[in-house]
């Protein structure tokens, strides 16, 4: 089964726990889910408008 999942962040998001912070995933492609493993740096050169699929191989493909 497959799922095609929009997400638009290209950072994470700071949950505070205490005085420790936790990084959340809003950009979809940790392998670390639901936590931050810095894989969304791999966005960073996405253009606006345009949408992306990200291969089990770490690729990307523009698919519009």
């Amino acid at each position: 089964m497959a799922r095609l999942v929009k997400k638009e962040d290209r950072g994470p998001m700071e949950v505070k726990v205490g005085n420790e912070s936790k990084w959340i995933c809003m950009c979809g492609l940790s392998n670390n889910q639901p936590f931050c493993d810095g894989s969304h740096k791999k966005t960073a050169d996405e253009q606006q408008g345009k949408i992306y699929r990200y291969n089990p191989d770490g690729t990307r493909t523009e698919i519009q």
